[in-house]
């Protein structure tokens, strides 16, 4: 996995340490899915995989912005913040994670799924209606 651990490091400096342990588990929950790239901004993570970009943090105070790129809505869920249209064949959903218990089974199969779209699998499936 290439990183640019300084810009990383950049955004994780002077966060409460509970917020830096949400990250750092996003993180390891990604690199279970397999191998990707980073884009950093001033603003925000980004985790690029083959084909694009399919998740991304922003660390605040007192959580992690989360984002994830998926071929389809996920149900309500008290972490998700909202989830709006991008393009013909994704929906983007933000979440608000403040505990390492909401990075569960249940997120990680989303973050699975967001992982495929990195790596192009939403372009061979139907278009969102």
């Amino acid at each position: 996995m290439e990183s640019r651990e300084g810009d990383v490091e950049q955004h994780l400096s002077g966060r409460p340490p509970q917020i830096v342990a949400l990250y750092r588990r996003f993180i390891t929950m990604a690199e279970e899915c397999g191998p990707f790239t980073y884009a950093v901004s001033k603003s925000a993570i980004t985790l690029k995989g083959e084909r694009r970009g399919f998740a991304g943090a922003a660390l605040s105070a007192t959580h992690l912005k989360v984002y994830l790129d998926l071929p389809r809505q996920i149900p309500d869920d008290p972490r998700r913040v909202r989830s709006d249209p991008y393009g013909k064949r994704l929906f983007v959903h933000h979440f608000r994670i403040a505990a390492v218990d909401e990075l569960d089974d249940t997120f990680r199969g989303w973050l699975s799924g967001a992982y495929e779209v990195g790596q192009g699998m939403h372009l061979a499936g139907p278009t969102i209606r």
